[in-house]
């Protein structure tokens, strides 16, 4: 909730006529949350961002994961990541209507309408062995209500494949690269496009690639114009941004897109 003063001045104001009682509870619902004990699930997320709090299940005892994810669903949407087989189960053992993607590690449950995604996000990956990382930005930004189109494994070592793409790339609204080793395919794809770029580092990689602080390095110290990065690994960092960016944009139905689930999703 908000701080005493502030309730106090925000009371005041609706007692001398400044605003109504209406506006007044809309303002308030931005800094509701429930209180569980062991977690404060902020209920005003949604109202103030735009999106339900989210779930990182990694460290979270399986009767804790269960009440949080369970009280987040109320709002119509979970989403919990880097979420295991068994954290899957227990979320399941409350969600039933909950499904794992168990290559991006993530857990849906959306009681929400199904409607087509907006705008128009790319996420591009240098290998097959970022997808992982990849996938857990688009699985994000189309969860938060962007279209993604999905470009594998175009990395720098054969930049003809990247190039294959290029109608998809000067179309998007925004693109997430995903890339280890080196960490040059943001560099390459904000050099082709007019939109922003999010570069996203894995941990993919031989020793002197440092677990990712290479790829990092890589594309924080890009030449490129319009190059946004977020930490080794935040697939889900990426996919929050792109939607954000996205929908910022004035995003529309106009290119909505139904991607096929991976076999290891069904």
């Amino acid at each position: 909730m908000p701080a005493r003063g502030d309730i106090h001045s925000l009371l005041e104001r609706v007692a001398s006529g400044a605003i109504s009682p209406e506006a007044a509870a809309e303002e308030l619902a931005g800094f509701s949350f429930a209180d569980l004990g062991y977690a404060k699930i902020d209920m005003g997320r949604e109202h103030r961002c735009g999106f339900p709090e989210v779930v990182y299940c990694q460290g979270k005892s399986p009767a804790h994961l269960r009440g949080i994810a369970e009280r987040i669903a109320d709002e119509g949407v979970l989403l919990a990541t880097r979420a295991d087989r068994a954290a899957y189960d227990e979320i399941k053992s409350v969600l039933p209507r909950a499904a794992y993607h168990a290559a991006a590690r993530i857990v849906i449950a959306d009681g929400r309408e199904a409607t087509p995604g907006k705008g128009h996000v790319v996420v591009a990956s240098a290998g097959t062995a970022d997808l992982p990382v990849a996938e857990e930005a688009a699985l994000v930004a189309e969860t938060m209500g962007s279209f993604v189109e999905r470009i594998y494994d175009v990395g720098v070592a054969g930049v003809h494949r990247l190039l294959a793409h290029r109608e998809a790339l000067e179309k998007a609204r925004v693109i997430v690269a995903v890339a280890g080793m080196e960490g040059a395919l943001p560099s390459v794809i904000a050099g082709l496009v007019s939109c922003p770029v999010i570069g996203v580092p894995t941990s993919v990689g031989y020793g002197a690639s440092f677990g990712g602080i290479a790829a990092l390095l890589t594309m924080l110290n890009s030449c490129a114009n319009g190059i946004a990065v977020v930490n080794i690994d935040n697939g889900y960092g990426a996919g929050c941004l792109a939607s954000m960016i996205n929908g910022m944009s004035g995003a529309t139905n106009e290119e909505p897109g139904v991607i096929e689930a991976g076999e290891e999703d069904r």
